[in-house]
């Protein structure tokens, strides 16, 4: 199995709205990609709290995958791709690890 990890640090404000809120919104989205894609066995999408260190990432995405190939193919999906461009224009930076467990 295949653990995919992403992290995205989001501008503070982004097209009139907060970090949080589009943090929400991509959320939102992001979940779609559950029933898109079939190589992804398991997703999970998640907001920092607002209670927590305002300093850390707004979104994060964990990902399964059955193996390596099925990544890959996540990662080509016209919806992740998609996925990519939306979140791209409102991120400050992005951290990601892929692991094998």
């Amino acid at each position: 199995m295949i653990k995919h990890i992403v992290m995205f640090k989001l501008k503070n404000e982004f097209n009139g709205k907060t970090a949080m809120e589009n943090a929400k919104e991509a959320q939102e989205k992001a979940e779609k990609l559950r029933d898109l894609v079939p190589s992804l066995e398991k997703m999970e999408v998640v907001c920092n709290s607002p209670d927590a260190d305002g300093t850390n990432y707004e979104l994060a995405l964990i990902c399964e995958f059955k193996d390596i190939e099925g990544l890959n193919e996540y990662q080509k999906h016209p919806e992740h791709i998609k996925f990519g461009e939306f979140i791209s224009q409102m991120r400050e930076s992005r951290a990601c690890i892929d692991y094998e467990y």
